[in-house]
């Protein structure tokens, strides 16, 4: 049985997880059904298929050698069970509410670390499927291959075949550890220091204007989640008029939400300018990639104080673009480059402290994961709708994802639900700020 180390990366969201922050991202699909069966049909699909999806056997596991002390690998469970990871529900009436109490929920971290869950429709002509997978097994884009095994099969285009890999690194012996350890402690810690004053020194030059008290909680451990639908042909012509990418306009809704919610709220948005990283996929789309996390990213900060909504993409625009030309392996938001720079020990010893300094970089995630634009499917009937969840650092209270599919944008907002109890009012901010900022434009 072969297994692969697990990159720094991966060991980073493996070490960084506890039980109130769980490192794992997600996505609820929402299908419309022809029968009141059509869920626990759905299940048994999922659970036949899921045993033939390679990348869903795939378990994590400590290593102590050497080379990798305190690392883990990338293996074959050899006991692997889908029925172990596929659960049908019973009928659930608003899909959101039980995805958010099922988001809170840690993975079992001594099997491979997904979950697939089906709601059926309290309707009886619809039902929701909510993927979990760590993020120490996938990135978006990963998620989204191992998620499209399970479903119908569609005509999307084939992943090329991996070119033959290097030789895998070898464990020296263990009976050569005891001599080592001091020097690989000496090391990590070494190490683990080092990033982190490169993390802060980059954090620190971006704290000019105060964040929302809002989007920093103590950790409750409980999460909602709620979702918006726009029409992709209203975020074009804001485009088209204003100026700046899809990816912008997005952004900037993002930023006249919080500003909306803010002030409803009472907590006010004058003087706030939270940062937000903006994830940045280093795949090469068309290239075979090991499985794991390819990441860097953008640090902005989100014009919430500004009160015009065209400015406010302006200022999207002017800093996306100030990040671009810059490249996303340079400035303060490529923080998950830092990884690297950490040896196995260290990211096992300073996980949590990796973990707690995630709030002096950033205060809310804003990330898109790609779809594809054709129809997805499971057991025939159409996915029509699909919100990605991503998973709360340490310290925050918010995060949002995006997504685009069939003509729509799908925004998916996960919140600390005692720090956020009006998550869905922050969920109708997102509306209505993209009905302002079309009606700014005259288009």
């Amino acid at each position: 049985m072969t297994s692969d180390l697990l990159a720094p990366l991966d060991l980073a969201f493996w070490n960084i997880e506890s039980d109130r922050y769980p490192m794992h991202l997600g996505a609820l699909g929402v299908f419309g059904a022809h029968s009141p069966t059509a869920g626990a049909h759905a299940a048994d699909l999922l659970a036949a298929r899921a045993a033939a999806v390679p990348g869903l056997r795939l378990r994590i596991r400590d290593v102590w050698g050497p080379l990798a002390f305190g690392g883990a690998t990338r293996e074959a469970d050899p006991d692997f069970d889908p029925l172990n990871h596929v659960r049908l529900h019973a009928p659930a009436g608003d899909f959101h509410a039980a995805a958010g109490r099922l988001m809170e929920r840690p993975l079992e971290r001594g099997r491979p670390p997904w979950e697939a869950h089906v709601l059926p429709g309290e309707d009886g002509v619809s039902f929701a499927v909510l993927f979990k997978f760590h993020h120490a097994l996938a990135d978006g884009l990963r998620a989204l291959r191992l998620a499209a095994g399970v479903l119908d099969p569609t005509d999307l285009p084939e992943r090329p075949a991996r070119p033959a890999e290097p030789p895998r690194r070898a464990l020296p012996d263990v009976r050569e550890l005891p001599g080592m350890l001091p020097g690989l402690v000496r090391g990590a810690l070494s190490d683990v220091g080092r990033a982190l004053d490169i993390g802060a020194s980059l954090a620190l030059s971006t704290l000019r204007m105060r964040p929302s008290d809002a989007l920093a909680s103590p950790p409750s451990g409980t999460r909602r989640t709620a979702g918006v639908v726009l029409d992709i042909d209203d975020v074009h012509r804001v485009r088209k008029t204003a100026g700046g990418t899809v990816n912008d306009v997005l952004i900037a809704v993002v930023a006249g939400a919080l500003r909306r919610w803010l002030d409803e709220r009472g907590d006010g948005s004058a003087g706030v300018a939270p940062r937000a990283l903006i994830p940045v996929s280093r795949r090469r789309p068309r290239t075979a990639q090991p499985p794991g996390n390819r990441l860097s990213g953008y640090l902005i900060r989100l014009p919430v104080d500004e009160p015009d909504p065209l400015g406010r993409l302006a200022a999207v625009r002017t800093a996306m673009v100030r990040n671009k030309d810059a490249g996303p392996d340079r400035g303060a938001g490529a923080v998950a480059l830092l990884a690297d720079h950490v040896p196995a020990l260290g990211h096992r010893l300073g996980g949590p402290l990796v973990g707690q300094a995630a709030r002096l970089w950033f205060d809310i995630l804003v990330t898109s994961v790609p779809l594809p634009g054709v129809g997805l499917r499971l057991g025939g009937h159409q996915l029509s709708e699909v919100y990605p969840l991503a998973p709360l650092a340490p310290g925050q209270s918010l995060a949002v994802a995006i997504s685009t599919y069939r003509g729509r944008v799908h925004y998916g907002l996960v919140a600390d639900a005692a720090a956020v109890p009006d998550l869905d009012r922050f969920a109708r901010a997102v509306s209505t700020e993209a009905e302002a900022l079309l009606a700014a434009c005259d288009c």
